[in-house]
């Protein structure tokens, strides 16, 4: 039983015998004491002065009293400051709660049962037309890490993932490719297909930029104001009419734009692929928006003949969404091409055929606020249980020093790029501090890579996902501070002790240890793990699990400079920390997991 459990057991007895309290447990607040005071854990006493009829600190010390005299083997020390009684936990009750943690394979993770929620978790949703970004990053590494983590509260877990494989942005590419190409492909080339295709949707836009300038200044030159000089040269570049028509030829199903379409996202398809096991994430499912759409137009058009929607004199067809505070939402066009609401809708159309969804949770940047607001009502208003309690995850943006990001100038940060720029920072910051000299250059390739990986992904995940951030590579690496390498480095030195400790590393716990401070607070910072865990997954936090990963290395590396380990005399002690050291590794290990963080054995 947990401490927190034995300690509330205490005190719905003392309350019992000393006010008549009943059922008590729903009450009883206990909280981390406050660094300032004496204790490990504080109760709050104020729910319990109408039952004592006494002050706030007579009735803390009365409780106080009780607990140290019929339960002094658990709680040996008390005070009592206003309101608050802070309890001071027995080393033995320490001890026990190490030796439950350390027999615990998995502590803190519950497991699925046949009867747990199913929560399906959208991410990446990348688009055909160009390579994963710096914001896809992101995006991957929240939806992977939120996955594990809701995954790890005992809930069945299904990832998802819409491509967006189908609308002008791709024929953008495909028209360029078909102009300016001249044959080229990722052979060829020596590219990546989703890098080759990328260039191409540059390609078009810089085209089209040119004739956009060339038409505006003709227009303006013909004394049409500068405004709606450019609004016509947008409309009527040339560039921009193919694309259109080739959008128009792919909704007809035209044998030859299919063809082209096929070929040059296979080209993508493989580069994604490449790029999300570098990132070490995966789905369990992939929907394409080539094959949900006409669903969603389909649950449009039942939605039109029940009276839900209306279909406007041009043709197309919107919700009225003014009587939930919101205005009026384009669903079909007049032309009956669909937009990204309509591909929502027949997404969730075949996930709720696939699937018996409890939760749906989809990982998706701030931008994107109100078409989440918008695809909750319109869900629940087709009849989609799970509609109305969709959960959009909304994060920041990641931000340069030089501004924003643009895909279609060619001035992103490319995910490719930046992985192996981090691992090769990574190899450079190890080779220039000496950790790599007994390695073999396999060893090296392979630490710089796990290095070089957690440091990108603590990076952006121990930040509070709804904020926006400025990514800084050079910051991240660092092997001091909140950063992943200082817990990998901490985990790798807890693994070195463990192997240095021979057969001492599987000893066991001995009876009475004398404890210090440290000790005991880093087995209770040990305790939490499990409640952390819970409450990152009922939040939807990454960034909690993150953070603790970090304060608890921060305590070990404390303890570790004030503490002897393996110089330890007394054989008692020297078992305990070898314990307390291995369990410390252990929580590391699973915590940073559920972020997709690997952990080195040496560094």
């Amino acid at each position: 039983m947990k401490i927190e459990q034995q300690l509330t057991a205490a005190i719905v007895e003392a309350l019992n015998e000393l006010y008549d309290v009943q059922h008590a447990e729903g009450q009883i607040q206990l909280q981390k004491t406050r660094p300032e005071f004496e204790g490990h854990l504080t109760l709050v006493v104020f729910p319990f002065l109408r039952a004592s009829h006494k002050g706030p600190e007579q009735t803390a010390q009365e409780i106080g009293q009780w607990l140290a005299d019929r339960h002094g083997a658990l709680v040996t020390r008390y005070n009592a400051v206003k309101g608050f009684l802070n309890l001071t936990i027995a080393a033995e009750a320490w001890c026990e709660m190490l030796k439950n943690i350390d027999e615990t394979e998995d502590f803190g993770i519950v497991k699925s049962t046949a009867e747990s929620p199913l929560v399906m978790i959208e991410y990446s949703s990348p688009n055909t037309n160009k390579p994963l970004h710096l914001g896809h990053v992101r995006n991957n590494l929240l939806g992977w890490a939120l996955a594990q983590t809701v995954a790890a509260c005992g809930n069945c877990v299904v990832k998802t993932n819409i491509v967006n494989d189908r609308g002008i942005h791709i024929c953008k590419s495909m028209l360029a490719w078909q102009k300016y190409g001249h044959g080229e492909t990722p052979e060829s080339s020596g590219k990546k297909g989703d890098h080759l295709v990328g260039d191409y949707y540059v390609c078009f836009d810089k085209h089209y930029r040119e004739e956009v300038r060339e038409l505006k200044a003709r227009f303006e030159a013909e004394g049409m104001e500068a405004e709606a000089a450019k609004e016509r040269a947008e409309k009527e570049a040339p560039l921009m009419k193919e694309a259109r028509e080739m959008l128009r030829k792919w909704e007809q199903g035209d044998a030859e734009v299919r063809a082209l379409w096929e070929k040059m996202n296979g080209w993508v398809y493989a580069g994604f692929d490449e790029s999300y096991k570098a990132l070490g994430v995966g789905f369990d499912k992939i929907y394409y928006e080539s094959q949900t759409y006409l669903d969603g137009k389909k649950k449009v058009m039942e939605g039109l003949e029940k009276g839900l929607f209306e279909r406007h004199e041009d043709g197309s067809v919107w919700a009225d969404l003014t009587g939930e505070g919101l205005d009026q939402k384009l669903l079909i066009r007049s032309d009956g091409t669909s937009v990204y609401m309509t591909q929502d809708i027949g997404t969730a159309a075949q996930r709720f055929a696939d699937y018996p969804i409890d939760k749906m949770v989809y990982v998706v940047g701030n931008e994107q606020n109100y078409h989440f607001q918008v695809l909750s009502i319109l869900l629940d208003r087709l009849g989609f249980e799970w509609g109305k309690s969709l959960v959009h995850f909304s994060y920041g943006m990641v931000e340069l020093p030089n501004g924003k990001m643009k895909s279609r100038e060619g001035t992103v940060v490319d995910a490719d790029d930046l992985m192996a720029g981090m691992i090769e920072q990574a190899r450079k910051t190890m080779d220039e501090a000496g950790k790599t000299a007994d390695m073999t250059e396999d060893e090296r390739r392979e630490v710089a890579r796990i290095v070089g990986m957690g440091a990108l992904k603590y990076f952006l995940l121990k930040v509070d996902a709804r904020k926006n951030m400025m990514f800084n590579p050079e910051e991240s690496i660092d092997f001091n501070g909140n950063t992943g390498p200082f817990i990998q480095y901490t985990y790798a030195r807890i693994r070195s002790i463990l192997r240095k400790s021979g057969d001492e590393a599987t000893s066991e716990l001995a009876e009475n240890v004398d404890l210090s401070t440290k000790e005991e607070a880093l087995v209770q910072k040990l305790a939490e793990f499990p409640a952390v865990v819970q409450q990152a997954g009922k939040d939807y936090s990454p960034s909690t699990i993150a953070n603790y990963c970090y304060e608890l290395t921060k305590e070990y590396n404390q303890f570790y400079h004030d503490f002897s380990i393996l110089r330890e005399e007394d054989a008692a002690k020297r078992a305990f920390r070898l314990v307390l050291s291995r369990n410390v590794a252990k929580v590391v290990r699973l915590g940073m997991g559920l972020l997709g963080i690997e952990m080195p054995e040496r560094m």
